[in-house]
């Protein structure tokens, strides 16, 4: 498909990458809104095309909200009406338009459920080089701007007192309602649920640009994101790929299976052979490995999906994950829209059965989930695409000086439910160091 906006397209050499990164995202914080994807390095390990991808400005956007209809047909037709790039971000709420499901917690970030924007400028970069596209004035003139801000590093974010961090739940009541789900997994009403708590700091005024720039640095991950919409920000370092298409192949790496880093590498061994041969963490992952398989059977030519990697390890800043890798061939009567709407959300952020499993995360999570759990990523002029899963996040909203992260594990047969704390804990282990230099608050 021809983008209907034409672009002024030019590919420029670099010497440093880290330090691009910085000129780039300085540079991006004077435009609204703002998709910064970055891959730190994690790229063609885990199927990856760039080391970064930098969409600026609105051409073209739209919002959805959940009063309106048909999200993902509202979503191909503006993909069709620009025929360009699109960035943009799926919630998780929009679970109830695919399924008859609803959201009725407090919403405390307030962002639309969907949105995407055809950027002004794209900025694609590679190891050696950025090729800048735009729909304005001349690549050369952009990069000459870009050029002329500081390529040093952002750190004028000042952390704030631990005590400021509040849990939307107590820790009691966290170990209480993993008991009662437990109850549910014996009565056989589901196999698997992903369940989720809120920490939150509100009246704070912070720098995002900055925040992210620590975090981002602290907890390096292959699907880092930082999204700017008006006064409210994600600010991502994600482990996890939720979908990828590229031409006819689909690609879903779901996560489960979770243990830290050890201090040595015969510590990290030991402690990767014990996350290898836990019979907690392989059925957790193996029971959404089927979903993910039976998710994308509903638009793959039949007999074509494959799990390509089971149980593969891989280390990140703070712990090792088990993540599986799944694919298929897309039926050439599917478009991406399809895709996206009969694989989301992702199932290794609702459970087994999938529809069961979200009713019961209504029912048991205390705080709407939005962003949380959704995807951010882009869409190619031709239809393809590269979406992660939003963990290992922060929202803020600037307007209320609200903020709030997620964090939640699969609670299977075999969970303890201190355990599953501990290890919420352990997964926000990046964003407590980002916020306070330290990694224990009050509970």
């Amino acid at each position: 498909m021809k983008e209907v906006i034409d672009r002024q397209k030019q590919t420029f050499k670099i010497t440093s990458l880290p330090k691009i990164k910085q000129q780039l995202f300085r540079w991006a914080q004077g435009f609204n809104p703002v998709c910064y994807l970055d891959s730190n390095a994690y790229g063609q390990g885990l199927y990856g095309n760039y080391e970064g991808l930098l969409a600026v400005g609105q051409q073209d956007q739209f919002s959805y909200h959940l009063s309106q209809p048909a999200p993902f047909q509202q979503l191909r037709d503006f993909h069709k009406k620009t025929g360009g790039w699109l960035f943009g971000y799926l919630s998780y709420d929009l679970k109830n338009k695919i399924e008859k499901l609803h959201s009725r917690n407090p919403d405390y970030i307030q962002l639309p459920e969907m949105h995407f924007f055809q950027p002004v400028y794209l900025i694609q970069i590679f190891s050696d080089k950025v090729e800048i596209s735009s729909c304005k004035e001349s690549p050369a003139e952009i990069w000459k701007t870009i050029q002329t801000f500081p390529d040093t590093p952002i750190s004028d974010f000042t952390t704030i007192d631990p005590t400021q961090i509040k849990p939307r739940i107590s820790k009691a009541d966290y170990l209480d309602t993993v008991t009662k789900i437990k109850d549910h997994l014996l009565r056989g009403d589901i196999y698997e649920m992903n369940f989720c708590q809120e920490f939150y700091v509100d009246d704070i005024d912070l720098s995002p640009t900055a925040l992210f720039y620590k975090f981002n640095k602290i907890s390096q991950a292959p699907f880092s994101a930082f999204y700017r919409l008006d006064n409210k920000y994600l600010l991502c370092a994600s482990p996890e790929r939720f979908l990828k298409k590229e031409e006819s192949q689909l690609i879903s790496q779901p996560i489960k299976g979770t243990i830290k880093r050890g201090k040595t590498a015969s510590e990290n061994k030991k402690l990767t052979q014990q996350l290898l041969t836990s019979r907690k963490d392989r059925s957790e992952n193996v029971m959404i490995v089927d979903l993910v398989r039976n998710d994308l059977s509903r638009t793959c030519i039949p007999g074509s999906v494959q799990v390509k990697e089971l149980f593969g390890i891989y280390p990140f800043a703070q712990v090792n994950h088990l993540i599986s890798t799944v694919t298929g061939t897309l039926a050439p009567s599917f478009d991406f829209a399809d895709v996206l709407k009969n694989a989301f959300p992702m199932g290794s952020m609702t459970g087994a059965p999938k529809i069961r499993s979200m009713e019961l995360i209504e029912q048991y999570e205390q705080s709407k989930r939005g962003l949380y759990s959704g995807a951010v990523g882009y869409i190619t002029p031709a239809g393809d695409f590269d979406f992660n899963v939003v963990i290992r996040s922060m929202l803020y909203n600037a307007a209320e000086r609200y903020l709030s992260f997620q964090v939640g594990g699969a609670i299977v047969n075999d969970s303890v439910p201190e355990l599953e704390y501990e290890e919420c804990l352990l997964k926000v282990t990046g964003i407590r160091r980002a916020l306070c230099e330290q990694e224990d608050f009050p509970e």
